[in-house]
């Protein structure tokens, strides 16, 4: 049992980069991770010692999931965006959702999605399929990147090109990227951590959102160092070195959600 105990831990961080991609915001997302640990504590012998422990803690978050009724479009209330594309995430069925961010996020086989959502491993295939291609059906935007390595934001730009959206600014230190934010007014903004002149990405996206709320991914070598859920934390996070698909799938992810603060706001 401590070898197992160690392996969730190790494997927390993870599903909370799935979770909180999911939902959409942090608080929603790290809800969710709880709720499975919880039923975890409740029923330690619910997994099994002939499967991975990841596969296995991925399939009791999404019972947990279900349990509390999250399955459904309520995580996605777009009632007061003003964005065509956040209207239409709220027309494509949760399970589509949930099989592209497993497969293409998260990395899981057709049957490992099938096994963790308790489906059919065709039907696994189906809609991913059917997900991939509705999630591309999206409106254009304007995006802002941030990132010192000029290789890597030749990718990135390259990436964003290709889905169709335009690249308003690039931005190497935090001073750039604030610059560049309150003169170009992205829809969508992508950012390093660790930015040219010693400064933090995080710090720039900071003080960009203080005046403007648009949807953030972030774009790190160490992922987990991001994913305590101890504090506020960004809710879209890309892996360095990371796979053009997984760049594409969360930036259609985070244009179609907002962040919490917006959540929240909507609620109240």
């Amino acid at each position: 049992m401590p070898d197992l105990s160690k392996e969730i831990i190790r494997q927390i961080p993870f599903l909370r980069r799935y979770a909180r991609a999911l939902t959409g915001t942090q608080g929603q997302g790290d809800y969710y991770v709880k709720a499975c640990l919880e039923a975890l504590l409740d029923a330690p012998d619910s997994l099994a010692e002939d499967k991975p422990v990841r596969l296995q803690l991925f399939k009791q978050f999404h019972l947990a999931f279900a349990e509390t009724a999250a399955a459904t479009h309520a995580p996605y209330d777009t009632s007061a965006s003003d964005l065509p594309v956040q209207r239409h995430l709220a027309e494509l069925p949760s399970r589509e959702r949930q099989v592209l961010l497993l497969s293409t996020i998260e990395g899981y086989a057709a049957d490992e999605v099938a096994y963790i959502l308790g489906i059919g491993v065709d039907q696994a295939q189906s809609l991913l399929e059917r997900a991939k291609t509705d999630l591309m059906k999206q409106a254009r935007t304007t995006v802002l990147v941030i990132e010192d390595e000029p290789i890597i934001a030749f990718d990135i730009a390259g990436i964003v090109t290709e889905m169709g959206h335009r690249v308003v600014a690039t931005a190497a230190t935090k001073t750039e990227a604030v610059a560049a934010a309150r003169d170009k007014k992205p829809a969508l903004i992508l950012a390093d951590i660790q930015l040219d002149d010693g400064s933090s990405g995080i710090d720039a996206v900071s003080e960009i959102l203080e005046a403007t709320d648009v949807p953030v991914i972030f774009v790190t070598a160490f992922p987990e160092r991001l994913l305590t859920g101890e504090k506020t934390e960004p809710t879209f996070l890309v892996t360095k070195p990371f796979e053009p698909d997984v760049l594409k799938i969360t930036i259609a992810q985070a244009l179609y959600t907002r962040r919490e603060a917006g959540d929240m706001q909507n609620a109240s």
